[in-house]
């Protein structure tokens, strides 16, 4: 179970049901809750703490830090993606990709754009994820010369292309959900890696 739950009448409900599945949540990289069969952990009316011997009827439930601190060693949750400010500059990335058989996302976007603004943390921490598979890239198209626009036949924004071999081999536009266009986003590069 990887969903935190923002209502804590579900919270309690996913508990209760890990209690008799696992005794074991964890909330992506943040904390968990183990079940502990011998004690919890509480203080008294005066402020210092004490252990509580367990309970008739169940476990008792305690934060653990072991998630939250075993996980400052792994990869960033996000990689900023490297702009690309002209055609030179996009032969020389697709010639780099090419040279190590490794495809490269595109996000062609504009600075005023709401959907492209809200959509662009999404595919950062989707460049986390696949940062050993495919290399991440933007393009302000308001800012680059329009023949690097017209190079990635550019109509509406955002669109998300996947380059290989030094050529556009699929891409999504982005104009629903961003969710949805991550989903597609992933399967596009599963596809080609």
């Amino acid at each position: 179970m990887s969903t935190f739950a923002p209502n804590s009448h579900i919270l309690c409900r996913e508990i209760n049901q890990l209690y008799h599945q696992q005794q074991l949540w964890g909330v992506g990289n943040c904390f968990g809750l183990v079940k502990s069969d011998k004690f919890s952990f509480g203080k008294d009316d005066k402020g210092k703490r004490k252990t509580v011997r367990k309970r008739r009827g169940g476990g008792n439930w305690r934060v653990d830090g072991g998630t939250f601190f075993g996980s400052l060693s792994r990869t960033p949750a996000t990689i900023e993606m490297q702009p690309i400010e002209d055609c030179d500059e996009l032969d020389r990335i697709l010639l780099e990709a090419n040279q190590l058989s490794q495809p490269i996302i595109i996000d062609w976007m504009a600075s005023w754009c709401r959907k492209c603004i809200y959509l662009k943390p999404k595919l950062e921490k989707l460049a986390a994820d696949y940062d050993s598979k495919a290399k991440f890239f933007c393009v302000d198209v308001n800012k680059v010369p329009q023949s690097l626009v017209k190079r990635g036949n550019i109509t509406k924004m955002p669109t998300i292309q996947l380059w290989k071999d030094g050529e556009m081999k699929a891409e999504v536009i982005g104009g629903h959900k961003a969710w949805l266009v991550v989903e597609e986003v992933k399967q596009m590069i599963q596809n080609f890696v």
